[in-house]
This record gives C-alpha cells, sequence and structure tokens, in this order.
C-alpha cells in the first residue's frame, strides 16, 4: 500500500517545532504542500526549511489561531496561493499549567481559546473553502491521553482535550453530508526527534513548560502527587515521526469512510490498566522508518 498525497494541500495550525513540525513534515514526505501556522514566525519559517531541506513545497502563514480576523487571513494566503486546502490539522495547543486550586484565570481562558476557539474557527474557514470547491477533505484534532484520562495539575489541558474529543464527533456529524472527514489523534509525551529541536533542549535542558508554584501556600495545601510517564508505557515513547505517518494515512484515500475517530499513538498507554507498571525490561519495538534517510533520529529526551 502505498500512501499518496500528491495533489494535495494541507494546513497545519501549530507548525512547530515538535509534534506539529513532525506532521508537516510527514504530510510532504506523502506529496502535500504544507502551509506552516505558528503564532510566531521563527517557528513556522523553521518547518518551512525543514520541509524544504527534504525536497517539499511548503509556505508559512503566521497568525493567531484564536482571532477569526487572522484565521481568515491566512486560510485566504493558502487559496490565493495554491487555490485550496484539501487537509486541516489542528495541532495549535498550549502545554503546562497548574492545578485547579492554583491556576489562574488568564492562562485558563488562553489554553482554552488556543486549542478550543483556535480548532473551531480553524475547522469552521477551511471546511468552508472545502464546500465551495467540491473538495472531499480531511480534518485531524490534536488530543491527548489527557483527553481520556485524569491527571492533576493540568486542569485547564484536560479540560480543552477532553472538549476537543467530543467537538471531532459532532463536527464529524455536520460535515459529512458534504464528504468531509473529522478525526483526531491522542500522542502521549512523545520523544522529539527534530534535529533542530533536539539541539535546542540539549542546551535548554527540556521541552515543557514548567510553572512555578506560589510562593505561600496555605496550611492546608496537600501534595497532588508525581507523574511517571516513561515509567508506565507499555512500549517505547512515540515520536512525531510515528505521528506524521499515521496522520498521513489518515488523511489518505486509504481512510475514505473513517470519520468521527480517534487514532491512539502511544505505545499501550490509555489501554493499559491504571493499576498496573510494565516491567522496566521491555522488547524493541520494529525499527522506525524515518520520514526522509536524512533525519537524525537521537533518543535522551
Amino acid at each position: 500500500m502505498e500512501v499518496s498525497l500528491e495533489g494535495r494541500v494541507a494546513l497545519v495550525t501549530g507548525a512547530g517545532p515538535n509534534i506539529g513540525s513532525g506532521i508537516a513534515l510527514g504530510l510532504a514526505r506523502y506529496g502535500a504542500r504544507v502551509a506552516c501556522n505558528d503564532v510566531a514566525v521563527d517557528a513556522a519559517a523553521a518547518s518551512v526549511r525543514r520541509i524544504e531541506r527534504h525536497g517539499g513545497e511548503a509556505m508559512a502563514v503566521v497568525g493567531d489561531v484564536t482571532d477569526e480576523d487572522s484565521v481568515r487571513g491566512y486560510v485566504s494566503e493558502v487559496l490565493e496561493a495554491w487555490g485550496r486546502i484539501d487537509i486541516l490539522i489542528n495541532n495549535a495547543a498550549l502545554l503546562g499549567g497548574r492545578g485547579v486550586l492554583e491556576e489562574s484565570v488568564e492562562f485558563w481562558n488562553r489554553a482554552v481559546a488556543v486549542a478550543g476557539t483556535g480548532t473551531f474557527l480553524n475547522t469552521k474557514h477551511v471546511a468552508i473553502s472545502m464546500i465551495e470547491r467540491g473538495i472531499k477533505g480531511s480534518i485531524v484534532n490534536i488530543l491527548s491521553s489527557n483527553a481520556w484520562q485524569g491527571c492533576a495539575g493540568v486542569i485547564a489541558y484536560a479540560f480543552h482535550k477532553g472538549g476537543l474529543a467530543n467537538f471531532t464527533r459532532a463536527a464529524a456529524m455536520d460535515l459529512a453530508p458534504y464528504g468531509i472527514r473529522v478525526n483526531s489523534y491522542s500522542p502521549t509525551a512523545p520523544r522529539p526527534d527534530n534535529p533542530e529541536l533536539l539541539a535546542s533542549l540539549s542546551e535548554s535542558g527540556g521541552l515543557r513548560r514548567h510553572f512555578a508554584p506560589p510562593p505561600d501556600r496555605p496550611s492546608w495545601w496537600r501534595d497532588a502527587g508525581k507523574i511517571d510517564v516513561r515509567g508506565n508505557m507499555p512500549m517505547e515513547p512515540s515520536t512525531p515521526t510515528d505521528i506524521g505517518h499515521c496522520v498521513a494515512w489518515l488523511c489518505s484515500d486509504y481512510a475514505r469512510l473513517i470519520t468521527g475517530c480517534d487514532f491512539v499513538i502511544d505505545g499501550g498507554a490509555r489501554a493499559k490498566y491504571w493499576g498496573y507498571t510494565p516491567p522496566e525490561e521491555k522488547a524493541e519495538p520494529l525499527p522506525l522508518i524515518p520520514l526522509y534517510e536524512d533525519e537524525t533520529m537521537l533518543g535522551g529526551f
């Protein structure tokens, strides 16, 4: 089976530098022209450079996914340049946060807006562009294991990821009469594999956005526990490359009747019984199929 996205145009929001960049590269690997959106000019440009280094065609479209005029603007840019949008990947989101007792309304509102409002606005305007052109396209939303399981310390993230799970199903029903499919994918703490990001992480020492606790916690405060993602994975962590292969297939004609579904790319983490801890020694899975031969694959993160 040879997946091909030749002749198709994709728009990826939040396109850099980790999962979004990997998906954008994956779509280009299978033949799509890719518009890389991010609110940061440098992030969008870096994603474009990565695609172009491997012979793909890409363009940067900078804009805030929460602002409707901005969304209309960069959707129009893509349509003016390439005449169509066949694929939309709603990847933009904010990592980090705090628990319900300590989260600020400012961060809550921004996190929910980026993931919730951003996904809504991009889905609305890209879907309209598909319908007007008779395109039976594919829309894919980013979820998380936090959409399906409760985790302390990230209340805003848990809220908007859970909401997007049902947004995906409802939007799939709204758009089914037009032949447009809407699905989602759920990663769990993927290991970065973008060479530029890995180099940056080796200097900065981390990927996630950490929030320092308030200096004066009340006397009744109780610790919320800890998270051990790697130790509780039955298999090894996925990478953006793994996600890119899956999303590319999901946007191809081989998945023509798949809509309203979630694809889990997590090495068995969500399937695992909550009380089960996998053994430390695990068999290696099949070797990763790189998107391009010269993409450096480094571990340790």
